[in-house]
């Protein structure tokens, strides 16, 4: 039995501040955002993604600088995307120790060590001149065995150059396995998996592939990625897969669109659970609040609290370093 008004009045638990603070059931904390950053061979000073205001394609040195400040503020992890100046239809820079990823690891890794969890996106939409993220059959398909084969070694050479996570976002059936055990004949089987394991063929990617240089007629991913109006349970059968083939934490890509699906996830599996506030999710708030329509702080803290509340462990998002400074 539950008392009714006006015995019962909830809005006491709201009056102030300290009050609301000391009964919150989600909060946020540094150690679970992870920065994704952008860095690109060949260019001087940082270069403005027109998309994403405030996210800048880095300079390696700038980069060193953004994850320093990162590492100060608290943040738990950097995720690198390397763009590199030439791009062919395998993707050759990806498994090159001498690749802007692999230099990019290099340098991070020297600037901050284990401050914070070091990693790079394991695909190959940003190295291949054609902006899928596999090998292609000449009918234009991505053929899923032979991009395996890739993932592979890009995978250890990105664990060489001192990656502390391997992160595969490709959406191939079969990923995981290859890459651990690729992993583990490589000498590198301490490194854990973060398998981007419901990823789906969404709108919200948008500003990313302005900021990765994606070509722009370069189709879509939906014979991959999964459908955002999919069948039920599909998922939860690709969480389950990856976990089977040795994930150690699993993400949900989108995240605000998908709370639901992030529910499901969390609910299902005992291991960390991450969602990815993506670029379009980033764009939306910051050009809304350029233009004077929402509060552009709170909107960044509420959309993150949802995310949480939703079920998310680990939140990688563009404003890690801000938010983890505030709070």
């Amino acid at each position: 039995m539950t008392a009714e008004f006006p015995a019962a009045r909830p809005r006491r638990l709201r009056r102030t501040p300290a009050m609301r603070r000391m009964v919150t059931s989600t909060r946020l904390h540094p150690a679970e955002l992870i920065m994704p950053a952008f860095v690109k061979e060949g260019i001087a000073e940082p270069q403005q993604v027109g998309s994403m205001p405030g996210v800048v394609q880095h300079t390696r040195d700038s980069l060193r600088k953004a994850v320093h400040e990162a590492a100060e503020a608290g943040v738990g992890g950097v995720m690198l995307f390397g763009i590199p100046a030439v791009k062919d239809s395998r993707g050759s820079a990806a498994d090159d120790p001498e690749g802007i990823t692999q230099r990019a690891l290099r340098d991070v890794v020297a600037e901050v060590g284990d401050a914070l969890v070091v990693m790079a996106d394991t695909c190959l939409d940003e190295v291949t001149d054609h902006g899928h993220c596999g090998i292609l059959t000449p009918e234009g398909e991505v053929d899923n065995d032979a991009t395996l084969e890739r993932y592979v070694s890009m995978a250890v050479a990105q664990a060489r150059a001192g990656s502390q996570m391997i992160s595969p976002s490709g959406m191939m059936d079969g990923q995981v396995g290859a890459i651990r055990a690729g992993l583990d004949a490589a000498g590198f089987s301490q490194l854990p998996i973060m398998a981007y394991a419901a990823k789906y063929a969404s709108a919200f990617f948008g500003p990313f592939r302005d900021a990765v240089e994606t070509p722009k007629d370069f189709g879509d991913r939906k014979a991959y990625q999964q459908d955002p109006a999919g069948p039920r349970g599909e998922a939860l059968r690709e969480v389950r897969l990856d976990l089977a083939e040795g994930a150690d934490i699993v993400m949900v890509k989108p995240a605000l669109a998908y709370l639901d699906i992030l529910r499901e996830v969390r609910d299902t599996v005992e291991v960390p659970v991450a969602a990815y506030q993506v670029s379009g999710e980033y764009a939306m708030i910051e050009a809304a609040a350029a233009n004077g329509w929402i509060d552009r702080d709170r909107a960044i803290m509420e959309s993150l609290v949802a995310i949480r509340r939703a079920g998310a462990d680990l939140i990688l998002t563009y404003w890690a370093t801000e938010v983890a400074r505030r709070i």
